[in-house]
């Protein structure tokens, strides 16, 4: 699988404008229907049919010249985030995650607490949040969910204050994602994986227009990723290749970097296709896009899902290294530019007939 094309320049400058867009659009597993309305009106505006699926993610068909032995991108749209599991005596609220990530990164976020009729801002704090109360024995209080409390900006000093609110158990948390563009990385939250939707977007803008590619080629978008459900059911029966975009884990002890393409070759899930991550390796060198390959331990992508439910796909993951993962994360806009430059490559690249 190689490139027979001259290169389709990516506009970083719409990547980046569509990433600060998505940035701003709370999406939470669970809470994913604003995010995934704004990226349906902005493929549709890119000229492609599109449709939902009743759980919500988006399945979008770019035309080829063959529609057998179609290929795939997937991204997700969920973000990590919280919901109320208890409503405290003293005004504030219990959490549980959503998605895996650390209380640690959630003590000081700014957040919205969203209501059946309304939404309210708020702060997640540890217990011992005072300096002047409690003094060093603020850095005494252990790291965990069970530690953080909600504090509400709103009149809710106690539980019938919350209850006369609104607020519920259950109700949905959303995390500021606090975003900064700074000499050209972006450091925000949640990146994993509006990154990864921004780049897609982008690549199908460059595509827009141009030749055909040799098969049909789908643009996935799913909604549960966070929680581990990814692309188990969104995969149409003509679909032979996925490529799944997400972030690579840029940390000591690892070889993820955040520019260039960072290939995964295996996760907790085990190796991904090999002649599939070749040829996309291929198309790297071919294209001039820096590229380096990483084994990724705590991790599972769309693609995971897809597989354990059981999908017959030959699957691969190309990622943007982000420093901080489910964190304060931080990427260059370099590793998304690249990765968007891959996928125009492997959507123009010739196809070969699968064997029956």
């Amino acid at each position: 699988m190689t490139s027979k094309v001259a290169p389709i320049e990516v506009d970083a400058e719409y990547l980046c404008d569509t990433l600060a867009e998505l940035l701003s659009i709370a999406s939470p597993t669970g809470f994913t229907d604003a995010a995934a309305a704004w990226v349906e009106k902005e493929l549709e505006r890119l000229g492609l049919s599109v449709e939902r699926t009743r759980r919500g993610a988006i399945r979008a068909r770019l035309p080829g010249r063959r529609a057998a032995d179609a290929r795939a991108v997937v991204s997700h749209l969920d973000t990590l985030g919280a919901q109320v599991r208890a409503l405290k005596d003293n005004g504030r609220l219990e959490l549980v995650p959503v998605g895996t990530w650390s209380a640690r990164f959630a003590e000081g976020a700014r957040t919205t607490i969203f209501t059946r009729k309304a939404s309210y801002r708020g702060a997640i704090l540890p217990l011992r949040a005072s300096g002047h109360t409690f003094g060093d024995d603020v850095d005494t209080l252990p790291v965990g969910w069970d530690h953080v409390e909600l504090r509400v900006d709103a009149q809710s000093v106690s539980k019938d204050a919350l209850e006369a609110l609104g607020i519920e158990v259950g109700d949905i948390v959303a995390v500021d994602p606090q975003p900064e563009f700074v000499n050209g990385y972006v450091v925000s939250r949640h990146l994993d994986n509006k990154g990864g939707v921004a780049l897609m977007l982008a690549a199908l803008r460059a595509l827009a227009g141009g030749p055909p590619p040799p098969v049909d080629i789908w643009w996935l978008f799913t909604v549960a990723e966070e929680v581990g459900y990814g692309a188990a059911a969104i995969l149409t029966p003509e679909i032979a290749q996925l490529v799944a975009v997400d972030n690579g884990t840029t940390a000591p002890g690892q070889n993820s970097r955040e520019f260039g393409v960072t290939f995964c070759m295996a996760d907790m899930d085990g190796p991904f296709d090999r002649d599939l991550t070749r040829a996309l390796v291929d198309l790297c060198e071919a294209e001039g896009i820096g590229y380096q390959k990483d084994v990724f331990r705590h991790y599972r992508s769309d693609s995971a899902s897809a597989l354990v439910s059981g999908a017959d796909i030959r699957t691969a993951l190309a990622t943007f290294g982000v420093d901080a993962s489910h964190g304060y994360e931080r990427i260059h806009v370099d590793a998304l530019v690249s990765v968007a430059r891959l996928l125009v490559a492997y959507a123009l690249s010739p196809a070969e007939q699968a064997p029956d």
